[in-house]
């Protein structure tokens, strides 16, 4: 069968299980574009900028069970891409981006929309091609899925020049991918899983971190059942949250900068933490000399570079997360419980006093709406059910504090690069993989506005996803930093002349509702939630209002700043 590399790679991408392409057209793609309206097995969805193409296959990657795709063309849409690609990259999401390239007899040459993406990428994926010979496109592709799946997942590059696209050659699929120099390692040592047992027998004062890495190896109902069986209580990262359900009663909330006192004293505490899909970034640490001091560390990662990389362990173990986990949980149902829990009661009686003495809290005034107050009517307003994607500050604290995650792949957030603009493209990848979700960006006003051309994407694709936006009209993160480190010399960060997003919606084509009364703000979520469509609520609230608790720079997790 002779296809043109264009046909070979809509071909390869549906034999890889995508049935969505998130993208945005142009001369060096003109002719996978035509191959693609020549089909009906995938279906593209045009973004209004690439960097909103990457964010929302990242998105699409992070809810459904198959790899996120963006397709751009050359020079300005391959760099566009970076920003997206980097995120993806921090947060180890599987995708795979297809760049146009000018033709290869004009490469270096400075061809008009000629870039190097190789390597400018390099970088920020976990790996990136360019392909030269039309006989290697079809497994150059099939390769590339492999790699942007396996091991610690990421975002994978295929650079792609137009005369390879329209080269026609006979059509083989490729056999199964083999790569020598690439093998992940899936199955934990033994007896490093026998010694982590021997911890938890041991441990007075255990606790689980669980993170992101938990969720993309699909092991929260192993760390949920390892949980309950020894009565240890569970924290999570950031991109951990979802992995342990946020209403169990051995959920500590979040672990960081802004975690919650009791996860932050707890660790503070504890003599084991057994992390499972952690990497122990600066956000959750605080200060490392200072972090932990009295515990023992069991580390489950399947990337060996991220074992010993911030915080020495005792107990490394290289292996798939819910492999390692299904491992020690037959270790542990081989033991007699009482062994496990034992003197476990003192502990937990600690963490509920934490908990009860010091929780998270604001107070909501008859008058001025608290944006907590938003998040968590927003949480009973959506029953909880609700995938929730965030942009970055301190609207993505406020969801990560307030509504509570009980099942993974429902919160989307840039964690490790911290990308604003991030939230309306992804929620819009959520949407398209998971249409009968209800689907909510929580968003600030400065964030919002970094890709809301997106609107148009939504509303012309179907894809009705909800905004809310906490109008605080500040960049409400940097202005906290400002009040508290930098006797509020507010430097560029007031907002005082955002849009009317009311009447920026309706342009759109979409709903728009505001609200500026404690008192109508479950209403105004209900209505939003429930009007069909695309639909902005924007909510005026505390100017002032920051996040707390809060590790300032250089301090330990049990150092926090309260009010």
């Amino acid at each position: 069968m002779k296809l043109n590399g264009a046909q070979i790679l809509i071909k390869m991408i549906k034999a890889q299980g995508v049935d969505t392409i998130f993208g945005y057209p142009g001369g060096a793609t003109i002719d996978i574009y035509d191959a693609l309206e020549k089909q009906d097995d995938i279906r593209h969805v045009l973004v209004r900028h690439e960097q909103a193409a990457v964010h929302a296959a990242d998105g699409y990657s992070r809810t459904h069970d198959t790899t996120g795709v963006a397709l751009v063309t050359s020079g300005p849409g391959a760099t566009n891409t970076i920003t997206g690609l980097a995120s993806a990259h921090s947060d180890s999401i599987p995708m795979v981006v297809f760049t146009g390239q000018v033709p290869t007899a004009l490469i270096g040459n400075d061809a008009f929309q000629e870039v190097d993406i190789m390597g400018i990428t390099r970088p920020c994926t976990k790996h990136n091609y360019l392909v030269k010979d039309p006989d290697k496109l079809a497994a150059t592709i099939q390769e590339a899925f492999f790699i942007a799946r396996s091991g610690r997942p990421g975002p994978v590059l295929v650079d792609l020049p137009k005369n390879i696209l329209q080269a026609e050659i006979e059509f083989q699929m490729p056999g199964e991918t083999q790569l020598r120099s690439y093998k992940p390692n899936y199955k934990p040592n033994k007896k490093q899983l026998a010694k982590v047992v021997s911890m938890i027998k041991n441990a007075r004062k255990p606790v689980i971190f669980a993170g992101g890495g938990v969720i993309s190896s699909g092991a929260s109902e192993q760390i949920t059942r390892l949980a309950q069986m020894t009565e240890i209580p569970v924290t999570g990262s950031l991109m951990g949250l979802g992995a342990f359900p946020g209403s169990h009663p051995l959920w500590l909330g979040m672990l960081g900068m802004h975690g919650t006192f009791r996860a932050n004293m707890s660790i503070g505490t504890c003599d084991l933490i057994l992390a499972a899909g952690v990497r122990f970034d600066d956000r959750v640490t605080g200060n490392i000399e200072k972090f932990a001091p009295h515990a023992k560390i069991a580390q489950i990662d399947i990337d060996p570079t991220s074992i010993h990389k911030n915080i020495e362990v005792q107990c490394p173990i290289v292996a798939d997360c819910k492999t390692a986990l299904e491992g020690i949980l037959q270790l542990l149902e081989k033991e007699d419980p009482k062994n496990l829990i034992k003197e476990r009661k003192a502990w937990l009686d600690q963490i509920e006093e934490w908990k009860q003495t010091t929780p998270l809290k604001y107070e909501q005034e008859d008058k001025v709406i608290k944006p907590q107050f938003v998040v968590e009517k927003l949480y009973e307003v959506t029953k909880g059910e609700a995938i929730i994607s965030t942009e970055v500050g301190q609207n993505q604290m406020w969801a990560a504090q307030f509504y509570h995650f009980d099942r993974p792949n429902h919160f989307l957030t840039s964690g490790g690069l911290g990308v604003m603009g991030f939230g309306l493209p992804a929620a819009i990848g959520a949407k398209a993989a998971c249409p009968d979700k209800t689907v909510v960006d929580i968003a600030g006003d400065g964030s919002i506005q970094m890709n809301i051309q997106e609107l148009m994407t939504a509303i012309e694709s179907g894809l009705d996803v909800k905004i809310v936006i906490l109008n605080n009209r500040f960049l409400g993160m940097v202005r906290q930093w400002q009040e508290i480190f930098y006797e509020k010399v507010y430097a560029s960060t007031p907002l005082e002349n955002s849009p009317d997003f009311v009447k920026l919606a309706e342009a759109y084509g979409a709903k728009g509702f505001r609200c500026d009364d404690p008192a109508r703000v479950q209403e105004t979520l209900a209505l939003g939630i429930d009007t069909p469509g695309t639909v902005i609520m924007e909510f005026i609230v505390d100017r002032e209002e920051s996040v707390y608790p809060m590790v300032p720079a250089g301090g330990a997790l049990t150092e926090m700043l309260l009010v």
